[in-house]
């Protein structure tokens, strides 16, 4: 007889299976849902107490989160520069 595969969810996960978001797997809509949310990563992985693919999974939430952050920054960022670059032309 073969031993039984571990099921739920404390089982281990295949290697080549993502671990599911711990949030929407979504991007947020604005900086500042994106920037929230981080926080609650990082409070979240700062406070400890998580699995090792728990706190692997929330990470990579906060890496995709933080890319968001900066995308948003970089946009804002431009029209900050096209608005200058306008406002010097009529001068």
């Amino acid at each position: 007889m073969s031993p039984k595969a571990a099921s739920g969810p404390d089982a281990p996960r295949p290697a080549d299976q993502p671990a599911a978001a711990p949030e929407s797997s979504m991007s947020p809509a604005t900086y500042e849902l994106a920037k929230d949310e981080l926080a609650t990563v990082v409070a979240k992985l700062e406070s400890g107490g998580l699995s090792l693919d728990e706190s692997l999974t929330l990470w990579e939430r906060g890496e995709h989160l933080a890319a968001v952050c900066n995308r948003f920054l970089d946009g804002a960022r431009e029209r900050v520069e096209k608005a200058l670059a306008a406002a010097d032309e009529t001068e």
